[in-house]
């Protein structure tokens, strides 16, 4: 069966969206290593599992043909690209802090940005004990800009706001190195290229 219809020859089958049956047991492929990106809405956990009754990623990428896991974090309240992989390899090389990854987010806050905003968000910010990493800044509205950061704090972006007085209403991650969000609607995956693989 296919997504639980009688197949019939010629059928053609996409390997990451239909479930394939036989017998009662669904087929796996052989043991590929596969990656997708998923547009993770707000409202959801970056885990598998959580005991608080949350929601989670997991939900949204449960007819995939293999177990996927998330490539780092994006917190509840944030949404926007979050790449998951079946490649545990893959995983260690891109979180290595020593690899500065680009990452980059479209932010809106609560109140008028202002050009002095923009200078010291890109200068360093005193959070978690540290300063940040200098990173690439650039006012896109109003209450909106971009930000281009290589390292993953624990809600960076959001705390370096605050140092400066202003609240994060809205946060998209919408690059991770080389690839990007597009038009993926939030919920929505879909597997990563080849192209962009290499």
């Amino acid at each position: 069966k296919v997504n639980g219809r009688v197949a019939t020859l010629g059928d053609k089958v996409d390997p990451i969206r239909d479930k394939i049956v036989v017998s009662g047991k669904r087929v796996v492929r052989n043991k590929t290593k596969m990656y997708v990106m998923l547009h993770k809405p707000r409202g959801f956990v970056t885990t598998m599992s959580d005991e608080l009754g949350r929601r989670c990623v997991k939900e949204l990428v449960e007819d995939a043909p293999e177990r996927v896991y998330p490539i780092g974090r994006l917190d509840k309240d944030s949404e926007g690209l979050l790449l998951m992989t079946s490649d545990g390899d893959i995983v260690n090389r891109i979180l290595r802090a020593a690899g500065r990854h680009e990452k980059e987010y479209q932010v809106t806050v609560d109140k008028p940005i202002t050009a002095d905003f923009i200078a010291k968000m890109g200068e360093g910010v005193p959070i978690l004990d540290t300063v940040t990493r200098k990173c690439k800044v650039e006012q896109i509205g109003k209450y909106k800009f971009r930000i281009i950061l290589t390292q993953g704090l624990n809600r960076q972006i959001r705390r370096m706001c605050e140092y400066f007085g202003y609240k994060v209403t809205k946060l998209e991650r919408i690059r991770v190195m080389n690839i990007e969000l597009g038009n993926l609607k939030p919920g929505e995956y879909r597997k990563v290229s080849e192209e962009e693989i290499e």
